[in-house]
């Protein structure tokens, strides 16, 4: 077998193969072998026709089956003589096929990136010396109440921090708001809108201008649209809204007793706020974690220059994009919105894909330095983990892994958390106070 290389771009090879005559010859007889073995031809027993009529008969999957396996074998064998690692798309060539001639193909493969790795043990890390206080506590105790307030019709004018019920219709430059903005639909009129009277609430000065109106009374509220405003085409113009106000709603928090600890599961207050602190601190413990391993991969990133496979990078940008479609989606942000910011989204997640890959790599070659593996059972506690999370079982997840070939991309997951422990593990800490002081 013979091997050439040409090096197209940084992560980019060409693999010229030419495997000789005889190695050709071998893999046809060999292969031939097998189909005659199996061949069912009329006239003849099971695996007992003669070569020429096997050949006759199956020539074309033969020769199928001989340039497939001649391609996987001899393709491998020159990625390990030229020390190659494939990490992205590969494409195939084949120039010159036939029986008792010489094969010749040509593999275009993306590789992974060639760096040297930096110096990973003992990377600098500021460690924030936090802890929960009770202030922590009352905050998150003040946070359940709010999330089992209720809200109550009152008969007086808006005060501040109340909730207004309007009706509204908006126009700018004197014509309704999506003449301008066809898609601001909600801006254009809206009938049973809860509003909290907050300055910054729906659009700045909107709510204070309703501060003393009763329920059934109308307001013209005047407004100028942020210049950062969601909606483009109104940013920096100004608007007004015909507002009839239907009710007035006062919060009503519950007050902090047994009876409402016992709602959340708790035998007494001093229970829950030993639960609640407990959280606090696991939260506290998390947050940490993730600034240390975050800082750790800036490091990284700052301290590794190199090239990345185009594929790949282009692979992962669009599971950022879908990531970040999905989430706005579930936080309620209209396609429309969307779409207008798609340069924005597609820019970010580029980014994010490159620094995402690049630390893949990283991660992978640290872990390959240290010995680092993903032994069976921690592939399947990670498995058992992701499918918790999604709600289906792990035979299930497990057979859609298969499916698309995933399995090794959650052994690379294990393996690259352990690669990040490690790194935690070998990592000089510095204490300071949270905002960036230093303790005394």
């Amino acid at each position: 077998m013979n091997v050439t290389m040409e090096h197209l771009a940084p992560c980019k090879k060409l693999l010229r193969v030419e495997v000789d005559k005889p190695e050709v010859d071998a893999a046809f007889e060999s292969i031939t072998k097998e189909f005659a073995k199996r061949a069912r031809l009329p006239g003849f027993r099971p695996g007992k026709a003669p070569v020429h009529l096997v050949i006759k008969a199956f020539g074309g999957r033969i020769e199928e089956e001989v340039r497939r396996k001649l391609v996987s074998d001899k393709f491998h064998k020159a990625l390990e003589e030229q020390h190659l690692e494939v990490a992205g798309q590969t494409e195939l060539e084949v120039i010159k096929f036939a029986r008792g001639e010489p094969f010749q193909f040509a593999v275009t493969v993306e590789t992974a990136p060639d760096f040297e790795l930096p110096e990973y043990k003992g990377l600098p890390v500021k460690r924030e010396v936090r802890a929960v206080t009770e202030e922590d506590v009352e905050r998150a105790l003040d946070l359940l109440r709010d999330q089992r307030a209720t809200f109550v019709d009152v008969e007086r004018p808006v005060q501040a921090g109340d909730f207004a019920v309007v009706d509204y219709q908006g126009s700018c430059e004197g014509k309704p708001i999506t003449e301008l903005a066809p898609t601001a639909r909600g801006l254009t009129e809206k009938k049973g809108f809860w509003l909290q009277i907050e300055p910054e609430a729906f659009i700045p000065g909107f709510s204070d201008q309703l501060l003393g109106a009763q329920a059934g009374e109308q307001r013209t509220v005047q407004v100028t649209f942020p210049a950062d405003f969601v909606t483009p085409q109104l940013a920096g113009k100004a608007g007004q809204f015909e507002v009839t106000l239907t009710q007035v709603k006062e919060k009503v928090f519950p007050e902090l007793d047994e009876k409402f600890a016992q709602a959340l599961g708790a035998e007494d207050t001093n229970a829950l706020r030993e639960g609640v602190r407990r959280d606090l601190e696991n939260e506290l413990q998390y947050s940490l974690k993730r600034s240390t391993r975050e800082q750790i991969v800036r490091e990284l990133l700052r301290r590794v220059q190199c090239d990345l496979p185009e594929s790949v990078v282009a692979k992962e940008t669009k599971t950022v994009v879908y990531d970040i479609v999905r989430e706005n989606t579930e936080r309620g942000i209209t396609r429309e919105t969307i779409d207008q910011q798609k340069d924005q989204i597609f820019s970010y997640a580029s980014s994010s894909a490159r620094d995402r890959v690049k630390t893949s790599f990283i991660l992978e070659r640290i872990a390959g330095k240290e010995g680092l593996k993903a032994e069976p059972n921690e592939v399947g506690n990670r498995i058992v983990a992701i499918a918790q999370q999604n709600g289906i079982k792990p035979e299930q997840l497990v057979k859609q892994l298969k499916d698309r070939g995933g399995l090794e991309e959650i052994r690379e997951q294990v393996v690259a958390q352990k690669a990040l422990e490690f790194l935690e593990q070998h990592a000089v800490f510095e204490d300071v106070l949270p905002g960036g002081g230093t303790p005394v």
